[in-house]
């Protein structure tokens, strides 16, 4: 696999897509710090790291409005990819939605929200958008 944080997002894209409940996901290290982000910022309804032996997966419990059925995450987009990278200065950091959004940035202090690195006063590479 090229790009494994692509397939994280693909595979959350599509079980919102389908209103499933839980989605199994191949467990990484990024992977899980994504995941820690999405729910404490509420997009997700809560999260289980399952280690084996190899790898291990995560266990994703999808946020739903009760009456609705409408999905927390409306929508997830890869920004850097592998054959084109993104990165951004603390200046240059992206807003999404005016702020109703978020993006998640990989920095040298950890992966975090874009408004946590401007308050840490620090740039790198934005993975993604989710709103």
């Amino acid at each position: 696999m090229t790009d494994p944080i692509a397939d994280y997002l693909t595979r959350l894209r599509n079980a919102v897509s389908a209103k499933h409940r839980v989605v199994d996901i191949p467990a990484s290290n990024m992977k899980k710090e994504i995941t820690k982000i999405l729910f404490d910022k509420g997009y997700i309804l809560n999260y289980k790291f399952e280690d084996d032996a190899v790898q291990g997966n995560i266990k994703i419990a999808l946020k739903y409005h009760p009456e609705s059925k409408v999905s927390a995450i409306t929508k997830l987009q890869r920004i850097s990819k592998p054959g084109l990278r993104n990165f951004t200065g603390v200046a240059t950091m992206p807003r999404v939605i005016n702020g109703l959004g978020i993006a998640i940035v990989s920095t040298s202090k950890g992966v975090m929200t874009d408004k946590e690195a401007r308050i840490e006063n620090v740039g790198g590479e934005v993975l993604c958008h989710i709103y």
